[in-house]
């Protein structure tokens, strides 16, 4: 669900987002420099003092994170040119709300992409995308508010987000170790200078490895960056000022066996009241669906309640005291009990209350389980295990 003011962390003071939300402009940086080449008064353009940006990967295999033939995204840390660096430092863009955030600025598909690829092991997704921009994302210069023309709240967290998966598009760490037949095993080992050459083939630079209890489990690429993160040309560099943590030999690979994480990747650590819905149910929005006061998940075309894809486009019409709502795949209504869309439904009258979607007077809707990967639930009518609302979101 999106608000319509950002929610940050307690301490902080709301930033107030417009329903319509347009891409902000980074500054155009004229024959930038590159980072860490020296020095600039324009920090808009020259990323400093975090000059050295280190995008980091995980593999993690107990609990498992990612996909089996994947590993995952860490961040992506502005590093000084020595190695050392900074943390925290903007708590008031401390944003704790990175899912809805990025929704607002149209970017469901990098949503879904990071539901799968950004995830972490201990916790939910969401927490560790807010602890990533807060700690890592706060301290890069160029994504200051005030390098952008005609600054929106919260455009520096969509550009952030977006280059960091764009960078980890380019960087197949299991394609970079499979290609020189290191591949994941219970029993075999390998030695960190293999490591290393397979990593410095695909990425052209040498990378830093670190390991757990002898295995590997991340892998760090250094660049310096010509002009801004937004917009600037990203320079593979060897890594300078870091230190690996894995031995010379008898380094394990081992297979994502353990047990899978069960947390629900998108859902928002937010919590509150009810929500305040973004405008009434008219035009075209997302209907996102609410556990209590948990964002968890929304509905897709088919009017199935899915929490780890992307959100379906809903379109509302109004028709008598309410209105009617379609998708892709056609009217939606309530059959048989149950919440459905398709090209043979007849369409429903909905109506609304607080912002919730209701059906003859009532905002509560069910579901035999909270869905979870890729499961969708079936939305009821009538009382099943677990209740549920459905919250309008304007698009």
């Amino acid at each position: 669900m999106l608000l319509p003011a950002v929610l940050l962390a307690p301490a902080v003071h709301a930033i107030t987002i417009p329903r319509a939300l347009q891409a902000a402009a980074p500054k155009t940086c004229s024959s930038p420099a590159l980072s860490c080449s020296g020095s600039s008064s324009d920090t808009c353009c020259f990323n400093t003092p975090g000059g050295q940006l280190v995008q980091t990967q995980f593999w993690d295999t107990n609990p498992v994170a990612g996909p089996s033939n994947s590993w995952t995204i860490h961040g992506l840390w502005p590093d000084h040119c020595d190695g050392t660096y900074d943390s925290n430092c903007d708590t008031s863009r401390a944003y704790t709300n990175i899912t809805q955030i990025l929704n607002a600025f149209g970017k469901s598909s990098l949503l879904s992409y990071m539901q799968t690829y950004w995830v972490s092991n201990d916790g939910t997704a969401e927490s560790f995308w807010e602890h990533e921009w807060a700690k890592h994302g706060t301290c890069i210069s160029t994504l200051d508010t005030d390098c952008y023309t005609g600054y929106t709240p919260g455009a520096e967290v969509a550009d952030f987000f977006q280059k960091t998966v764009d960078l980890f598009k380019t960087l197949n760490t299991y394609t970079f170790l499979a290609n020189a037949g290191i591949v994941p095993s219970s029993t075999a080992t390998y030695t960190s200078a293999q490591i290393q050459a397979a990593l410095t083939a695909g990425f052209g630079k040498s990378a830093t490895i670190q390991c757990s209890s002898g295995a590997l489990d991340e892998v760090w690429y250094s660049y310096e960056v010509r002009g801004s993160v937004q917009s600037g040309t990203f320079v593979p560099i060897t890594p300078v000022g870091q230190t690996g943590s894995c031995p010379s030999t008898g380094i394990k690979y081992l297979p994502k066996s353990g047990t899978p994480v069960t947390t629900s990747p998108g859902t928002p650590t937010t919590t509150g009241t009810a929500p305040v819905g973004t405008g009434s149910f008219s035009g075209s929005g997302y209907l996102q669906a609410y556990v209590g006061s948990s964002n968890n998940g929304c509905l897709i075309s088919a009017g199935t309640w899915y929490t780890t894809g992307t959100c379906a486009t809903y379109k509302a019409t109004a028709s008598g005291s309410g209105f009617t709502l379609t998708t892709s795949k056609g009217n939606c209504g309530i059959s048989s009990g149950a919440f459905t869309c398709g090209s043979g439904v007849t369409a429903t009258v909905f109506g609304s209350s607080s912002g919730y979607l209701t059906y003859s007077g009532s905002s509560t809707f069910y579901a035999t389980a909270v869905p979870s990967g890729s499961t969708q639930a079936t939305v009821y009518t009538s009382s099943q295990s677990v209740a549920v609302k459905f919250a309008w979101q304007s698009v």
